[in-house]
């Protein structure tokens, strides 16, 4: 008679079942929580949903988290996208070409990029008062 030792898991989920199953188990887990924080941050962003159907919403998601989140992501996942795609074009259309490094340029350069920033009306006629003295002090 052959004695064999099983572990807490005993039978076939014993050494690398037990660490495929573990693997398999915090990988869903943490998809689900990219999932949770994802109807989380949307129904915040949401402006059309009244906010008593977002305490609706949160309180199932304390409740029923796994179960909310899936209904949560079949009923408003297509809105859910739409939301997601018109605020990253909102993000990436306000952002500005940057703008090159004057450092010591020449004083006549110097006004003349205060005097561009003036007529865009990124500054104020004081501020470029204030350029153009610091760069006529050079």
């Amino acid at each position: 008679m052959m004695f064999t030792w099983t572990g807490p898991w005993g039978g076939p989920w014993d050494g690398v079942g037990a660490v495929l199953w573990s693997f398999f188990w915090i990988v869903a887990f943490v998809a689900y929580l990219f999932a949770l924080f994802a109807v989380i941050s949307d129904l915040f962003r949401d402006h059309t949903l009244n906010g008593w159907w977002k305490a609706v919403w949160i309180a199932f998601l304390v409740f029923v988290p796994f179960l909310t989140v899936l209904v949560y992501l079949v009923a408003r996942g297509r809105g859910m996208q739409e939301r997601a795609a018109h605020q990253a074009e909102r993000f990436l259309g306000s952002a500005e070409p940057p703008r090159p490094f004057v450092g010591n340029a020449h004083p006549a350069e110097e006004i003349r990029t205060a005097k561009a920033l003036l007529d865009e009306g990124t500054i104020t006629p004081a501020e470029f008062e204030v350029l153009k003295g610091r760069a006529l002090q050079q």
